[in-house]
C-alpha cells in the first residue's frame, strides 16, 4: 500500500513539474504570452518535421529573447520562409509584408502578429515610419529585401532601396540569412503544406554604423554579399508593362 501511494505521489509530482516547465517555456518570449509561445513551438515542430530544416551558422543568431534593435533580412523563396525563420529565433520578429500577400480572411492573425503591411511599388510612408519606430524602440524587424519571391529559384533579385534607408535611419545591426530548398509551388502559401528540405545559413551580424556608407551603398553592399554567399546569378526584373493607353498611342 505504501509503495502504491509513493508511486502515485511521484507520478503526480512529475506531471506537475512538466506542467510548470511547459508553462514557463510558453511564456519565455517577448510578449510573455502563452499563445505566442505555443505558436513558436508549432513552428519549431513544423520546421523540423515538414521542412526538415538544416541550419548553418546558428551561432550568429542571438540566443536571447530581446535582441533588438535588429533588422533580420533574408532572401524570399516561399510562404514557408517566415515560420522557418521565426522558429530559429528566441526573439519575436515583426515582419514587413506586402499587403497583396495577406489573405483577407486571416486579417485577425496579421493584426495579432503585428505584421506591418506595405504597398510595394508606392511610397508607403506609414509603413516606413512604423518600421523605423519599432526598431528604434528596441524591436526586431524582418524584411525580404528583394521585395518578392525568387522566381525561378536560386537567383538573387535586385534589392529594394528601402532596406538601406531603414538601416541608415535606425542605426540597427543587420542579421543576414540565406534560405533555399523550400517547396517551389504557387501560390506561395501552398508551400506551407508541402514537404521540403530547407537549408538555412545565418551569417555574422553587420554593424553599418561603423562604415561610412550611404543608404544606397548599404543596399549595394548587402546585395553583393548575397550574390557572393549564394553563388547565384542576379536576375534583373522585367520592365513593367506600359499602360494600355500608352500602347494604343504608340500603335497609332
Amino acid at each position: 500500500m505504501a509503495a502504491t501511494v509513493l508511486t502515485i505521489a511521484i507520478l503526480v509530482g512529475l506531471v506537475l513539474a512538466l506542467l510548470a516547465w511547459g508553462s514557463a517555456a510558453l511564456i519565455d518570449n517577448d510578449r510573455a504570452d502563452p499563445m505566442a509561445g505555443l505558436l513558436v513551438l508549432i513552428m519549431k515542430l513544423y520546421s523540423r518535421l515538414v521542412q526538415k530544416v538544416r541550419v548553418e551558422g546558428r551561432e550568429h543568431i542571438p540566443a536571447c529573447s530581446h535582441a533588438g534593435p535588429l533588422i533580420v533580412i533574408s532572401n524570399h523563396t516561399a510562404g514557408a520562409d517566415i515560420p522557418i525563420l521565426q522558429s530559429l529565433c528566441r526573439f519575436e520578429v515583426r515582419w514587413l509584408m506586402d499587403r497583396s500577400m495577406q489573405i483577407e480572411s486571416l486579417q485577425w492573425f496579421w493584426e495579432w502578429a503585428n505584421v506591418i503591411g506595405v504597398d510595394l511599388g508606392s511610397r508607403d510612408t506609414f509603413a516606413m515610419r512604423e518600421a523605423i519606430r519599432h526598431v528604434k524602440a528596441g524591436g526586431v524587424l524582418g524584411i525580404f529585401p528583394e521585395g518578392g519571391l525568387e522566381r525561378p529559384a536560386r537567383q538573387i533579385m535586385p534589392f529594394q532601396p528601402g532596406i538601406g534607408l531603414l538601416v541608415k535611419k535606425t542605426g540597427a545591426r543587420v542579421l543576414p540569412i540565406l534560405i533555399e530548398g523550400t517547396p517551389q509551388v504557387e501560390p506561395a502559401w501552398a508551400s506551407l503544406w508541402r514537404f521540403g528540405r530547407a537549408r538555412v545559413r545565418a551569417f555574422p551580424i553587420i554593424d553599418y554604423t561603423k562604415m561610412d556608407l550611404s543608404a544606397s551603398e548599404i543596399v549595394q553592399d548587402l546585395q553583393r554579399r548575397y550574390e557572393e554567399w549564394s553563388g547565384w546569378p542576379l536576375r534583373q526584373r522585367a520592365p513593367k508593362a506600359a499602360p494600355k493607353s500608352s500602347i494604343s498611342e504608340q500603335a497609332a
